[in-house]
C-alpha cells in the first residue's frame, strides 16, 4: 500500500498516509458528529458535535498509528528491517522486510499491536470511569467512552485467527511452532483468513438485506478485502518457499539495454520497441539508473505528441525506482517489487551502476525452475 504523502518519522520509521484514510476519517467524524453524539447527548450546539467528532477521529487514528508503530519497534528489535508505516482505508500496515527468524519472534511482533490497542482502550476506559464518578456524563464522556470501546473492539478484531490480521500471525506462529513448517503455517493462516472473509461477506449481506443499514455493506467490503489479502499471502508463502536461497543476481537479466532520458517517445517506438523486444528499458546517465520506461507508460502518450515528448517525461522517476543488489535474497526483494507500479526492479552494483533488471517473467521462471528441481 503506497503512501500518498509522508507525515515524518516515528521511532525512526517513515510514516505515510494513503489518500483513502480521508474516506474513513470523514465517515467516522460524520457518523459521530451527525448521528451518535446528537442522539446520545442532546442539547449541544452543532459546533460542539463537530469538534467532538473530529477530535475523536483524530485520536482514533493516533491510536491506530501507535498500534502499527509497536509492530515496527518490536520487529526492529527482532532483526527485521521496517521500510515504513502506511495508514489507509482498512487501518494501517507496517512494511516489514524479511521474515521473523522463529515462531517466538512472530508471536512477539504480531501480539504487541493488539496489546497496545487494548491498553489504549483501557486507558480511555479509566478516564471515562473517572468522568462518570465525577458526574460528567455529557459529550466529553461520550467521546472518551467511544475511544475506549473502539480500541478494545480493534484489539479483539485483530486477534481473530485469520491472515492478514494480527491473529493470523499468531495462528501462524502456533502452527509453525507445532509443525516446524513455516510454509504450512502460512497456508493455514491464509485459508483461515479466506474463511473469515466469506463469513463477513455473508453476515454483511444478510444485515443489509434485513434492513439493518449500510453497515452491512462495510462488513462485506472488509470480508472481500480479507479474501483477497489471504489469497495473496498464500501465494507469497508458496513462492517464498520456492525461491528460498536464490539471490537477485541468479535470476536477473544482466546488462540490459538502456536508453537516454532525452530520447523522444517517437524514437523509442520506432527504433527500440521492436528491435530489442523489451517491454521496459532503464534510463541511465553515466551508467547509473535515472528512470524506467515501459510500454504501458509509452502507450499513454497520444501519437501526435510522441515526437515532442521525451522518455524522461513519462518514465518512472529515480525516486520511485525499486533498486536491489546482486547478492540480495530474492525473497527480500519480492515485497518491494509487488508494490512497484511497473513491477520491475533495477539491479545495481555497490557504486550505484546498473548491472541488471528483474521482471515478473524472471521471477516466474525462477519459481518454475525451483519447483522442477525440488520435484526430482
Amino acid at each position: 500500500m503506497r503512501a500518498s504523502f509522508r507525515l515524518g518519522r516515528v521511532a525512526g520509521v517513515p510514516v505515510g498516509v494513503n489518500w483513502s484514510v480521508l474516506v474513513i476519517f470523514a465517515l467516522i467524524a460524520w457518523g459521530l458528529a451527525a448521528n451518535q453524539f446528537p442522539r446520545s447527548y442532546p442539547d449541544h450546539s452543532p459546533v460542539a458535535y463537530t469538534l467532538a467528532g473530529l477530535a475523536a477521529a483524530v485520536v482514533f487514528f493516533v491510536g491506530l498509528l501507535a498500534h502499527e508503530v509497536s509492530h515496527a519497534v518490536v520487529a526492529k528489535r527482532n532483526g527485521l528491517t521496517v521500510d515504513g508505516i502506511t495508514l489507509w482505508l482498512f487501518g494501517g500496515v507496517a512494511e516489514l522486510r524479511g521474515e521473523p527468524r522463529d515462531p517466538g519472534a512472530e508471536l512477539r511482533i504480531a501480539g504487541v499491536g493488539p496489546l497496545v490497542s487494548l491498553l489504549i482502550g483501557a486507558f480511555f476506559g479509566a478516564i471515562a470511569a473517572v468522568l462518570a464518578l465525577a458526574g460528567q456524563t455529557g459529550l466529553l464522556f461520550g467521546a472518551v467512552a467511544w475511544l475506549a470501546g473502539i480500541n478494545v473492539l480493534l484489539a479483539i478484531f485483530n486477534v481473530l485467527p485469520a491472515a492478514p490480521l494480527d491473529g493470523g500471525r499468531l495462528l501462524r506462529a502456533a502452527v509453525w511452532k507445532a509443525t516446524g513448517d513455516r510454509t504450512r503455517a502460512s497456508v493455514v493462516a491464509a485459508r483461515a483468513g479466506w474463511v473469515l472473509g466469506v463469513l463477513l461477506i455473508g453476515l454483511g449481506l444478510w444485515q443489509f438485506l434485513s434492513g439493518v443499514g449500510f453497515g452491512g455493506l462495510w462488513l462485506a467490503l472488509i470480508g472481500w478485502f480479507l479474501i483477497g489479502a489471504a489469497g495473496m499471502e498464500e501465494r507469497q508463502a508458496r513462492t517464498g518457499t520456492a525461491l528460498r536461497g536464490i539471490r537477485v543476481g541468479d535470476v536477473m537479466t544482466p546488462q540490459p539495454q538502456t536508453a537516454s532520458a532525452e530520447m523522444t517517445v517517437a524514437d523509442f517506438v520506432d527504433h527500440y520497441l521492436f528491435a530489442y523486444r523489451h517491454s521496459a528499458l532503464p534510463l541511465t546517465e553515466d551508467g547509473r539508473p535515472t528512470g524506467l520506461v515501459t510500454v504501458d507508460r509509452v502507450r499513454g502518450v497520444p501519437p501526435e505528441r510522441r515526437a515532442s515528448t521525451t522518455l524522461a517525461e513519462v518514465a518512472c522517476r529515480a525516486d520511485q525506482l525499486v533498486l536491489a543488489k546482486p547478492g540480495e535474497q530474492l525473497n527480500d526483494l519480492l515485497p518491494r517489487l509487488t508494490e512497484c507500479a511497473d513491477g520491475r526492479a533495477l539491479v545495481i552494483t555497490e557504486d550505484g551502476r546498473l548491472t541488471g533488471i528483474i521482471s515478473p517473467s524472471d521471477i516466474s521462471r525462477a519459481v518454475q525452475r525451483s519447483t522442477l528441481a525440488s520435484s526430482r
